[in-house]
């Protein structure tokens, strides 16, 4: 499988039309060149436009080209298909070659142009929210006010460098898909001026070029997509491109039909496929960006969707950007009707726009985000992409493979039965001494016919047989055979009776063909093999299959202990055979597979099959499991309907099976945006590496194939997919905790500063100073670093959640005015209570109202974070706590404090401490009826 990325080259080329009208028409694509700095001015225009939607129910205009080119060369003679591609028998000669390699570029796929470090970094910098910071930031010290500056300098830093490193690393990951190994492919030349030679010579991959004759034999990779013109016995893997370790047979003498899937082609070899058996030539009829694999890779890095969470956090940016603009200009003018000092009335919109910031929102995002990657790494899962985990928390569908991921990927024996379908002790008898005594590949199944020989007790004495020669397995005959001796009379040394016997094992449609006699088992009776029987068995046989079983034949025969005393034998003994029976094997699901599935499913997410097995494997595996199979599809079937009907099966479908990569993609992108799903893919192969990237969750093992652990967001050290309902759980912890903190601090910043609106109109005065105010909101900030640490109600964790922008608006709507309320209240308490009217009590109304605004703004969590009562029915986690009580602490002391006098606070009266109880009371009992009000409206409250 690793050398499928030899043909993964580094750079990006394009071929230019060829001047063969009908190539021209079916494959080559105009080549435009595009100036970079247009395509850079572009990109950054593009920032702040959605994305184009994908459709997944159709293919792409290059991959229809692909298809259609393939489909007319297979269904073609081959003397048409040297015309297609303007050679000759001969191969083409080395000048024409080198012409060709010129105008068509080397042979290396299309390749995503992954971006350079320095455009990450722009893309990490470049975000509302910095800006918001870094404007502030530089007000700040024009206004000096250094410190304040350089806290937001530092939160800026601390966003853009978590945000580079998680994405150049994702890059880098997937630009080793475009490292190159050189491969030499051998091609037939001609030479000469008059008088051409045909030569064989060896040249790198990069250098084939279409019209190329090929020559290849087992353990070749062909270089490119290739019609085929002659081939012996030629069986070929395409695991590559389908993900399944089973094998393909060619031929060259054949045309094939429209109706035939592409991968089914039988006298067409894929670019990255390789050469298991057998031997042939081909003709090179596509190489580079035009190859049927460069068309599936060609999608990598480009088909990611849009997060939902980044785009919800650019809205509240700007939108808080506008609040922030208003509120300011609001109480800037307002303060400088009031002083006529500009200076002093900046500064202190400053220090409103900075209160309305939630300045630790990066830290508190990736906090939550680390915290849950070190609880998953005690799971035994690494986490790539950190927003992976909070992804996986709104994931509502899981797309998995079958194999290895609700299967043992091991065989298991099932039955052994008679030509009839009962079960008999010598089909399993000679089953096993065939397995006992082959030597040359061991397979599973014969691992398994052990396996279940040994642990049954069963006693068929091998010890007593001597292997005389074997005949080994090979993909023309997909069978094996040995041939054993024993000595029925072994107790009587005097006399000696050899029985001599050859056993064969294998497909049973190829064990059928070499057999003209049944045995009655029963009866211990010999008949000739009739048509009659031979239909019985392989109506038997298919419906095993169905059953999702994989089916062996047996058979015997006697031989005569007189002839061939040496024991060398060939395939010609394998001839008028006895048939015994067949033997059935099952890939058993994992004992955890049921269970997890049905947590996941407790949790709302949903489970659908995407393999590239048979439907009837796929069927039973599922049954097993308890993964519902009323509606299923096939590859094949997709490809026949259109665009809404495809988008309605893939909705409909539980088991997709049969499917070609390039499918399972399409797959996972109609969910994802005509569905509107949050898509995690479980995969491993190769063939999973485009739904890998994809998903918005990518899921692989330890154990998987190199690319598909590069496109993972996550990979599992354990095939467990109890590993995935934890991460389940940590994505909606993770996800619960930030949301919490957005909303807490989006509605009491905004609320605070309404507040202040309200203060700065009504008082002729600010209500605070700048330096109170920017005291205030970092020690509010700094109370809500544990919020990563709180724990989150049970209920909450049971189903998926999903960012919702007009939600968060409606949510600071209800809850804003709370905040205000409780606020004003405590101005009109301190103003007519403690007769704060002059300029002389201004100290004691800013001392009580920093004092009151501390503690509302850290009390606030206790409401949001959480649908019940706080205090009473619900408790925050001892970090929470501790924080909350710690901030209190320092808010209240500080104006009896010498840093307290510094700041223009002094000592409050008792009193109002008192009073400061009975409003925050009032504030928790309003705060929890508009709070069950909500709830009972919207249905949801986090």
């Amino acid at each position: 499988m690793s050398k499928v990325f030899k043909f993964f080259a580094a750079s990006n080329h394009r071929n230019p039309s060829s001047s063969d009208p009908v190539r021209q028409t079916l494959v080559d694509e105009t080549n435009t060149q595009t100036n970079g700095f247009k395509t850079s001015v572009f990109r950054l225009l593009r920032r702040f436009k959605s994305r184009r939607k994908i459709d997944g129910g159709s293919r792409t205009e290059a991959e229809e080209r692909v298809y259609s080119w393939l489909y007319a060369l297979a269904q073609s003679e081959k003397y048409i298909v040297f015309e297609y591609v303007r050679s000759t028998e001969r191969g083409l000669s080395f000048a024409e070659a080198e012409r060709r390699l010129q105008e068509n570029g080397p042979n290396v796929p299309v390749q995503y142009t992954f971006p350079s470090w320095w455009h990450l970094l722009w893309n990490a910098f470049f975000h509302p929210f910095n800006i918001i910071l870094i404007v502030l930031s530089a007000l700040s010290y024009i206004a000096n006010d250094g410190s304040n500056g350089c806290i937001m300098l530092i939160l800026v830093f601390i966003s853009v460098s978590l945000r580079f490193y998680q994405e150049y690393n994702s890059s880098k990951a997937a630009m080793r898909l475009s490292e190159f190994v050189r491969c030499p492919i051998k091609v037939q030349r001609c030479a000469g001026r008059v008088v051409q030679t045909e030569l064989l010579v060896q040249v790198d991959q990069r250098d084939v070029v279409p019209g190329d004759i090929v020559v290849f034999e087992p353990g070749d990779l062909f270089p490119g997509d290739v019609r085929l013109l002659t081939s012996r016995n030629l069986v070929v893997s395409q695991s590559s491109l389908t993900g399944e370790f089973g094998t393909t047979e060619k031929t060259a003498d054949i045309r094939e039909d429209q109706s035939t899937p592409l991968l089914d082609l039988k006298n067409i070899c894929f670019m990255g496929t390789s050469v298991i058996s057998g031997s042939g030539t081909g003709l090179v009829v596509s190489t580079g960006p035009k190859t049927y694999m460069s068309t599936m890779f060609s999608n990598i890095g480009k088909q990611k969707p849009p997060d939902d969470f980044e785009k919800g956090i650019r809205s509240i940016s700007y939108v808080l950007v506008c609040v922030m603009l208003v509120a300011a200009t609001v109480i800037v003018l307002a303060d400088f009707f009031r002083s006529r000092d500009i200076s002093e009335s900046v500064l202190f919109g400053i220090s409103v726009a900075s209160a309305l910031t939630p300045q630790m929102l990066p830290l508190i995002v990736n906090t939550s985000l680390a915290k849950g990657a070190l609880a998953m790494a005690k799971d035994r899962c690494i986490v790539k992409s950190l927003t992976a985990i909070r992804d996986m928390g709104s994931m509502d569908i899981l797309c998995m493979d079958k194999t290895g991921t609700l299967t043992m990927n091991s065989a298991m024996m099932v039955n052994h039965l008679d030509s009839w379908g009962s079960t008999k002790e010598k089909v399993l008898c000679f089953g096993f001494l065939n397995s006992y005594f082959k030597t040359e590949q061991k397979y599973p199944l014969d691992d398994a016919i052990l396996t279940y020989v040994f642990t049954n007790g069963y006693r068929f004495e091998p010890s007593k047989w001597t292997k005389l020669d074997e005949i080994p397995f090979d993909f023309t005959r997909r069978r094996v055979s040995v041939i054993l001796e024993t000595d029925l009379n072994a107790k009587h040394k005097s006399t000696h009776t050899l029985n001599r016997i050859v056993i064969t094992k294998g497909a049973l449609e190829e064990v059928l063909r070499v057999c003209s006699l049944i045995e009655h088992v029963d009866r211990g009776e010999i008949s000739t093999f009739s048509e009659e029987d031979h239909q019985r068995i392989l109506n038997m046989g298919e419906d095993l299959s169905n059953d999702g079983l994989r089916v062996l034949g047996v058979a015997m025969k006697r031989l005569d202990t007189q002839s061939r005393s040496t024991g060398i034998y060939d395939e010609t003994v394998e001839r008028d055979m006895v048939f015994l029976g067949l033997i059935s094997f099952f890939d058993p699901p994992k004992d955890s597979a049921k269970q997890a599935l049905w947590r996941l499913a407790e949790k709302g997410v949903k489970a659908k099959v995407l393999t590239g097995d048979s439907l009837s494997l796929a069927i039973r595996i599922c049954k097993e499991v308890g993964i519902r199979t009323t509606h299923v599809v096939t590859g094949p079937d997709l490809e026949l309907l259109n665009q809404d009907s495809f988008h309605e099966a893939v909705k409909r479908s539980t088991v997709l099976a049969r499917l070609t990569p390039t499918q399972k993609l399409r797959v996972v992108q109609s969910l994802q945006t005509v569905g509107k799903h949050v898509v995690g893919f479980l995969g491993d192969g190769v063939n999973d590496s485009l739904a890998l990237d994809a998903a918005n969750v990518g899921i692989t093992v330890d154990s998987g194939a190199s690319i598909a652990k590069d496109f993972a967001d996550i990979i599992l050290l354990e095939k467990d997919l109890n590993v995935l309902v934890a991460g389940v759980e940590r994505g909606r912890l993770t996800f619960a905790n930030t949301m919490k903190y957005i909303k807490m601090s989006v509605v009491a910043n905004v609320g605070s500063i309404l507040s202040l609106l309200i203060a700065t109109v009504a008082l002729g005065s600010e209500p605070l100073t700048p330096r109170q105010l920017l005291t205030q909101n970092f020690l509010y900030n700094v109370g809500q670093i544990a919020i990563p640490w709180d724990n989150m109600e049970e209920d909450y964790v049971k189903t998926p959640q999903r960012w919702s922008l007009t939600g968060l608006a409606t949510f600071i709507l209800w809850n804003g005015p709370v905040c205000s309320l409780c606020d004003v209240s405590a101005l009109l308490f301190i103003w007519f209570y403690y007769q704060t009217y002059s300029r002389q009590d201004l100290i004691l109304f800013r001392s009580a109202w920093f004092v009151e605004g501390l503690l509302m703004q850290t009390l606030i969590i206790h409401l949001i974070r959480t649908e019940k009562i706080p205090f009473i029915q619900e408790i925050a986690s001892w970090p929470v706590i501790c924080s909350t009580v710690a901030i209190s602490a320092i808010g209240i002391t500080i104006p009896y404090t010498f840093i307290g006098s510094v700041m223009g606070f002094e000592a409050l009266p008792l009193s109002y401490f008192g009073f400061l109880v009975v409003l925050f009371i009032g504030y928790f009992t309003v705060g929890q009826i508009v709070k069950r009000v909500y709830i009972l409206v919207y249905k949801t409250w986090l």
